[in-house]
């Protein structure tokens, strides 16, 4: 790195990246060293909507009074909106595309047409179905499962009217949204429209734009994203705190590695429900391994973590770096975050590399196409073709020995659970510790790796800085990874790292102060965590009331953006990391940064250096506590029965 720096602050993914250099293999931290990053690009000044372009608007050297205008008089607020936009637009429909593909998946499985998937949380059916409004009484289960597919499958093709979910925001939020403009009318819609509009001479007005952006990232937060964690919920059970482990050190030298990377983990069940299978045990034995072990990277990681205490092997940056181990004989892959380098780091070992996706093939990598109605039989192959090649290694095995446990698998219901039990499941036990001051807010860590800075080093120092300043910190996707790997998903972390009131909280309930909530789709789970806290009353009547903050301290995806568009839109602050894709323009940055607080009440923040926005953060939620009187210690009373009385 330019800085100096090592490439990671992960000892494993370090002594990978050092094997891949001598062995002349090339991977994503050799190839960012060879590029720089275009700096037009950057500041999204270069406009390519059209084949008059591109047309390139870098600040002017002459002063920043200087108009910057494109070919067809498109000025770069203009453009540097639409790039946003877009960004946006692509985010959302790659999480609502996963979540199509989870609502095709459950339909099937209700009506009796895939295989081996089933209903395994009824209890949660029934609770999303009253959502949907429909009537549960005296009905069966599967018949019950068949309409809440079909509404849920509706809610894509809408063309008017509200997305379901929008319902259980907190109603001052709903009226904020009506407002503006902005709730979503159907998934689908709004990210057409977002193309529609930037398309070249449609909407040319920056503001007009982003209120077509933060729709569409409703539509993906409250709409797709949501839909996705509650059904995958019901089909595969809804997470409960498992023990797992995490890093590289996962791989077993005496065990068929099979890694499973990606982010729809309709695959990945059946993977761990054929590993299980006693013919592949029996192919296994005859292949002179001890078993199978499955493996898993980025968001499918964390979804058969969660579920089944799979062990992680890593995070988005270390992808590369498991097939450079030697130990992997195939890696599955189905779609977002894989990068193609994938092929040609397989090419050098005897790993095979597999696609599983209609949607996503990789030149060099066989295809496998995945499908629910034969979802245990493919499984069930490609466990026979890892085991088949086991006996191909060409290279000496290297293992990193780091591997370390955590806790993983918070939900929603786990949460309410873990405060209140079974008979008073509740979130008044964390918003009185917030009102009494042992908690000093809710912070979301979440997103994704990024090589142009140290790998894990931000989400680290940030959420470090966080719970040292008592912020239970709420985090999903490479975050979460990020948190395993340092050791900060254990409950033993909060002695050790945090503050005095957060960790005697913690130890009450026995919570590490870094609650791992699952994959990227799953951000929509720290939205209903935020939106019962509203609902149980004490701190404020809308998510902007909260003393909350969000933060993507590594950001690299447009998903990312997508994500902390519908943070800020229902109210959050939130601030990101690394680079900001609107510096190239004074007013959409200002309009991003400032006017929204005055419109959505949530806004935007820039912040490279992790202490410094971890700063940002808590400041934001100190002012918010102080808006909510809480800001003060309150002197402890002994209520006597008269004052009891008087309560009444």
């Amino acid at each position: 790195m330019a800085d100096g720096k090592e490439k990671s602050i992960d000892k494993a993914t370090l002594e990978l990246i050092e094997k891949a250099e001598r062995e002349g293999i090339s991977t994503v931290f050799s190839r960012a060293d060879d590029m720089k990053p275009c700096p037009i690009g950057v500041e999204e000044s270069c406009c390519k909507v059209c084949s008059m372009g591109p047309c390139r608007m870098p600040r002017s050297k002459k002063g920043e009074g200087a108009r910057r205008v494109g070919v067809c008089g498109a000025t770069v607020d203009t453009v540097v909106a639409r790039n946003f936009a877009r960004k946006v637009a692509a985010g959302s429909a790659s999480h609502s595309d996963h979540a199509r593909e989870v609502v095709l998946t459950f339909l099937k499985t209700a009506r009796g047409e895939s295989q081996d998937f089933s209903i395994k949380d009824e209890i949660k059916l029934l609770e999303v179905a009253l959502d949907f409004g429909i009537n549960i009484e005296k009905r069966d289960t599967k018949d019950i499962a068949i309409e809440l597919g079909e509404k849920a499958l509706y809610e894509f093709g809408k063309q008017s009217g509200e997305l379901v979910y929008t319902k259980k925001a907190p109603l001052r939020r709903q009226e904020i949204w009506r407002k503006f403009g902005v709730l979503p009318r159907g998934i689908d819609r709004e990210i057409v429209e977002v193309m529609h509009r930037t398309h070249m001479g449609v909407d040319q007005d920056y503001r007009h734009i982003l209120q077509q952006a933060a729709r569409a990232a409703l539509a993906d937060g409250w709409g797709g994203s949501m839909i996705s964690t509650e059904l995958q919920d019901i089909m595969f059970g809804t997470p409960v705190p498992v023990l797992g482990s995490i890093n590289l050190g996962v791989l077993k030298e005496d065990h068929v590695n099979v890694v499973v990377h990606g982010h729809e983990p309709l695959l990945p069940e059946m993977l761990v429900a054929a590993s299980r299978d006693s013919g592949i045990r029996e192919l296994t034995d005859r292949a002179g391994a001890k078993g199978v072990n499955l493996a898993g990277m980025c968001c499918s990681a964390n979804e058969i973590l969660m579920r089944h205490g799979i062990p992680c092997a890593g995070n988005f940056l270390q992808q590369e770096l498991a097939l450079v181990t030697g130990a992997v004989e195939l890696m599955t892959v189905d779609v977002q975050c894989q990068m193609q380098g994938l092929a040609s780091v397989a090419e050098c070992f005897h790993t095979k590399l597999i696609t599983t996706s209609d949607r996503a093939m990789i030149e060099g990598a066989e295809h496998i196409e995945f499908h629910p109605e034969q979802g245990l039989d493919i499984a069930k192959r490609i466990l026979t073709m890892a085991i088949e090649n086991y006996p191909n290694r060409r290279h000496s095995v290297y293992i990193p020995a780091q591997s370390q446990d955590m806790v993983a698998g918070f939900s929603h219901e786990t949460i309410t659970y873990l405060l209140g039990g079974l008979f008073r499941a509740s979130y008044r036990p964390l918003n009185e510790n917030i009102a009494n001051g042992r908690i000093r807010g809710v912070a979301g860590v979440v997103g994704c790796n990024n090589v142009r800075t140290q790998h894990d080093a931000a989400h680290l120092a940030m959420i470090k800085e966080l719970i040292r300043n008592d912020v239970l910190v709420l985090t999903t996707g490479c975050s979460a990874m990020a948190c395993g790997k340092a050791g900060l998903l254990t409950p033993e972390a909060a002695h050790f790292h945090a503050g005095g009131g957060l960790t005697e909280v913690c130890e009450a309930i026995g919570i590490p102060p870094v609650l791992h909530l699952g994959s990227c789709v799953d951000n929509s789970r720290i939205l209903i965590a935020a939106t019962a806290m509203v609902k149980e009353g004490g701190l404020g009547d809308d998510l902007s009331d909260l003393p909350a903050a969000g933060a993507a301290p590594e950001w690299m995806s447009e998903k990312a953006i997508a994500i902390g568009q519908y943070f800020v839109t229902s109210g959050i602050f939130t601030v990101f990391g690394t680079t900001w894709p609107t510096t190239g323009s004074e007013n959409v940055t200002e309009h991003l940064f400032h006017e929204y607080e005055d419109m959505y009440k949530g806004m935007w923040a820039f912040e490279q250096d992790p202490i410094q926005a971890a700063g940002l953060m808590i400041a934001h939620i100190d002012k918010k506590r102080k808006a909510l009187g809480i800001d003060k210690g309150r002197e402890r009373v002994l209520f006597d029965m008269a004052m009891r009385r008087a309560m009444e």
